[in-house]
């Protein structure tokens, strides 16, 4: 610390600015920004079950369990692929860019889903699908990239959950006013339509308004930004040319496997339930579709409320010095996956005659995954702010490589979608893989700056202390704005 004060002992010394600034309006894009792309994903988990339900109005198609579990998992298989190469590509042409193309892309390929049904049955769905999932591969890369570049250490958690709660309100959202939207005079194609034109609209005002960096805009102030770039970790500010990846030391690190694990099992649970609640509740439950729209919105409803709880709980815990960031992440990481794992394996005994208490189960199932945004989520910038985008297109590449199999692995046991031992069978093997995911992120997790974080290893020592310095000094600043 007192080698930071001496350098800033005159007019230098970093002050937080007013409270909401800059970096909050680039947080509320980045919100809408994750709220809209998940309007582009949820869309066929919701229209899957009135497009094989004739009513004689609108066009319905004959699709059978393993069918529709491969509509649904077309997904994935582009959404995988395309995480690497849009980490890298955020990495050199700015998240800004990658993201908004990307959005719009995908927003026009949705519009024309309906079209590719009425064409060319369920195979060009896959198609479109699997495009969609390419382009939406890049959403969190490019978002972990730009937060990296705006959000202060001492607002991490609060700022990054925000943003990413966007997914659960945007899940929610469509969900509850899908039944409204199956019912209108266009039926089910208008889930298509509206999404992809929200999703037209935000890339166009994104690719107007968002920025890279606080130096990319001119709307901030210079307060702000010296704020900023002091506090985000970032060498971002500091090197005209980009840092090499450190691809070796990143692999044969325990902790970034640790946060590998987390990840996994946070995504192969959060999207069953995503995939399969809506068919669930249909099949076992026998709730009529609009019904079944509103009750399947309710677990994200509870969880976008909770990470708006749960993520200043975990600031103060931190700054106030209760809890070490490393035992907070764990701490809440494990309140967010071994919650839900207990509620799924209480699922799998329900029934029709139980159908409040399953609703119940199912809402605090996925509400509780809202504590794992204070743990695995918000790891990659503790390990490595400078490679927080890399990483997370690692990681999310990783996981969702296992997610692929999700609904493949329903659509093989639920035989029998009426079957409520075949479920139990579903449900079972999700909470295994919460079990096991939070309990090696438990073992080898660590939320400290890793000496990879700078690579280049002739300068990493000055910069290391350097970083340290600025981390004593941020503390004691978000002690007293805490105070």
């Amino acid at each position: 610390m007192g080698a930071f004060e001496r350098k800033n002992s005159s007019s230098d010394i970093i002050e937080k600015p007013n409270l909401v600034g800059i970096r909050h309006a680039q947080a509320l894009l980045l919100f809408l920004g994750m709220a809209f792309g998940y309007f582009l994903r949820v869309n066929i988990s919701a229209a899957i079950v009135p497009m094989t339900q004739c009513d004689g109005n609108h066009s319905c198609y004959d699709w059978d369990s393993s069918t529709k579990s491969l509509i649904l998992s077309s997904f994935f298989w582009g959404y995988v692929v395309s995480q690497m190469p849009s980490s890298l590509l955020a990495k050199r042409f700015g998240g800004k860019l990658v993201l908004g193309v990307a959005t719009a892309i995908c927003s026009l390929t949705t519009i024309f889903v309906p079209l590719a049904a009425a064409k060319g049955d369920w195979i060009l769905v896959c198609v479109l699908r699997v495009i969609i999932g390419f382009t939406q591969g890049s959403v969190y890369p490019c978002v972990h990239t730009l937060l990296a570049q705006w959000v202060p250490r001492n607002e991490r958690g609060f700022l990054l959950t925000s943003v990413y709660s966007g997914a659960q309100f945007g899940t929610a959202l469509l969900l509850a006013v899908s039944g409204s939207m199956f019912d209108s005079s266009m039926g089910w194609p208008s889930i298509f339509y509206i999404t992809g034109s929200v999703g037209i609209l935000w890339s166009a005002a994104f690719l107007i308004f968002g920025a890279d960096t606080p130096r990319d805009t001119k709307f901030i102030s210079e307060a702000e930004q010296k704020y900023i770039e002091a506090t985000t970790g970032s060498a971002h500010h500091q090197q005209d040319t980009p840092l090499p990846i450190p691809w070796k030391a990143m692999f044969t690190s325990s902790c970034f496997y640790g946060l590998i694990a987390a990840h996994c099992g946070f995504t192969w649970g959060f999207y069953t339930l995503l995939t399969e609640i809506p068919t669930y509740m249909t099949n076992i439950l026998h709730f009529n579709v609009k019904t079944n729209a509103l009750l399947s919105a309710l677990p994200y409803f509870f969880m976008w409320i909770l990470c708006l709880i749960v993520s200043p709980i975990a600031d103060a815990l931190i700054n106030h010095n209760v809890l070490s960031v490393t035992v907070s992440r764990k701490i809440f990481n494990s309140i967010g996956q071994w919650v839900p794992m207990c509620c799924l394996i209480a699922l799998g005994y329900m029934s029709e005659d139980e159908k409040v208490l399953a609703i119940t189960l199912l809402t605090f199932g996925v509400g509780f995954n809202a504590a794992s945004f204070c743990g695995y989520l918000v790891n990659h910038m503790d390990l490595s702010p400078n490679f927080a985008g890399t990483m997370m297109g690692i990681t999310n590449g990783l996981s969702n490589l296992l997610s692929v199999f999700a609904p493949l692995v329903v659509g093989a046991i639920v035989v029998d979608e009426e079957s409520p031992e075949q479920w139990r069978i579903v449900f079972f093997i999700t909470a295994a893989v919460y079990l096991v995911g939070n309990g090696l992120f438990l073992i080898f997790g660590k939320a400290t700056v890793q000496p990879w974080n700078y690579a280049d290893t002739s300068s990493s020592t000055a910069t290391l202390s350097n970083n340290i310095a600025q981390t004593s000094a941020v503390s004691e600043l978000s002690l007293k704005s805490a105070s």
